[in-house]
């Protein structure tokens, strides 16, 4: 990081993208005094830069602290990666929203939660709490569980050590979830029951690009007692199209 003393020196667009690069995979959440440190800028001009970014809706305020914010996202849309795995996706959501009528998901994980890319649903579908754009637990949604069984092992730790409770039906024991994920591992699928929303659960099946998981799709409806085979099967036909689709982009 560069020293106060050459922060005079830099411009405002670089103060402020240093202020922005600040956050990374294990700073997510941050002090002000934090981003001043390792954007090395003195403490009053990270506090107005701050201050600025945070009426844009660059960042936001978390009590004491900030974090990455809103609009970055809408920004990050229009970025080829994202607006590439929407663009091949999209095809494929809207073939299994025709076949099942449920609410389909698109997912990435971000960090310790799941980031809902693209939403497909209508009037008979279940009402749920995600929207494009969202984070929601990823030990509490079908989309997650798949992201959370195939990443890596430290963010698993990260993510047991703290499981909270959306409704009474979370799986919150640490043991019990790692069970999960194993059987997610081997069966290539995951459930949910009504463990983010109640009266909805969900089934969700990896998108691989290679050997690497590099989304999920999911569908939420009333029950799986009947229909999950058929709609788990469903999924991985369009997820191998998606990951096939994104292997020649």
């Amino acid at each position: 990081m560069a020293g106060n003393s050459a922060a005079a020196g830099r411009s405002v667009t670089s103060r402020a993208l240093a202020l922005l690069g600040a956050f990374d995979e294990r700073h997510r959440q941050l002090s002000l005094s934090d981003l001043a440190s390792r954007a090395g800028l003195p403490l009053a001009t990270a506090h107005r830069l701050v201050n600025e970014l945070v009426d844009w809706g660059a960042l936001a305020r978390t009590g004491s602290t900030y974090v990455v914010g809103r609009r970055l996202w809408d920004v990050g849309l229009l970025a080829p990666v994202n607006t590439g795995l929407r663009e091949v996706a999209a095809p494929y959501l809207h073939d299994l929203y025709g076949a099942t009528l449920a609410t389909v998901h698109l997912a990435v994980r971000d960090g310790k939660h799941v980031l809902y890319v693209e939403r497909l649903s209508g009037h008979a579908s279940v009402p749920v709490v995600s929207t494009v754009g969202s984070r929601l637990p990823l030990h509490a949604t079908g989309v997650g569980k798949v992201l959370l069984a195939f990443a890596p092992e430290d963010v698993r730790r990260q993510v047991l050590a703290d499981l909270p409770r959306v409704t009474r039906y979370t799986i919150s024991e640490p043991g019990r979830l790692q069970k999960q994920l194993a059987k997610v591992r081997v069966d290539d699928f995951a459930t949910t029951q009504e463990e983010m929303s109640l009266g909805a659960c969900s089934a969700a099946v990896p998108i691989r690009v290679g050997d690497s998981v590099v989304a999920s799709l999911g569908v939420v409806v009333p029950t799986l007692k009947r229909d999950q085979a058929r709609l788990v099967s469903a999924m991985q036909v369009a997820a191998r199209g998606i990951g096939r689709s994104l292997r020649s982009t």
